[in-house]
């Protein structure tokens, strides 16, 4: 008998056994992918899921978006900010130059102008909310005399900016760089959106 024959008393393996091998193996690869399958099904859920809650998201973003414009009415004698958008719009700041340099209150704008400071109305907008579709006169003149005097000394000096945010606080600058001029000048009116209204110095702040 040679070294490499099987000794006569050596059970051989058993076919079951070799079966129940080959059983676990592929009852393990199923659990597998049925566990991949099952990750693949839970990322894809998850992936629906933030889809959705972005689109939903941006729904109530336009439901409540705002929309300022401010500008000057001849009609009314005024300047006017009116909000355009969906939603309410809360003021936080307000800034007003004449020839680029910042003022305080409309009193300080009429004495920069050369004109007297009074005979006229204003309506206070720094840190209000204004209604979808609402405009406000933020200062309006009963003499049309004075209205003219107003609008033509301020003609292509006067720009006002106003930060405002939504109920969801998105916020917005709206800039008008030419607050008083021709139609063609309104192109000058800019709406950009900022991550928060900045802080300014009380000396930039405009108080009505």
């Amino acid at each position: 008998m040679s070294e490499m024959d099987p000794a006569p008393n050596e059970p051989a393996p058993a076919a079951g056994k070799r079966q129940k091998i080959s059983w676990d193996a592929l009852a393990a690869i199923i659990a597998a992918l049925v566990g991949f399958l099952a990750l693949l099904v839970a990322a894809y859920t998850a992936h629906i899921q933030r889809y959705t809650a972005d689109i939903q998201r941006e729904q109530v973003r336009a439901q409540v978006w705002p929309y300022l414009i401010p500008g000057n009415n001849d009609l009314t004698q005024s300047l006017v900010v009116t909000n355009k958008g969906a939603g309410p719009a809360v003021v936080r700041s307000v800034q007003v130059w004449i020839n680029g340099k910042p003022q305080a209150d409309w009193n300080h704008v009429l004495s920069s102008l050369g004109l007297p400071a009074h005979g006229f109305v204003q309506t206070s907008l720094n840190h209000g909310v204004l209604s979808p579709g609402e405009e406000i006169n933020v200062i309006l003149f009963g003499d049309k005399d004075q209205w003219r005097r107003f609008h033509a000394a301020a003609l292509d000096r006067m720009a006002m900016d106003i930060c405002f945010c939504s109920a969801l606080d998105d916020c917005w600058i709206s800039s008008n760089k030419n607050l008083i001029g021709p139609p063609t000048m309104q192109l000058q009116l800019k709406v950009n959106p900022v991550a928060s209204c900045p802080r300014l110095a009380p000396a930039d702040v405009f108080n009505n």
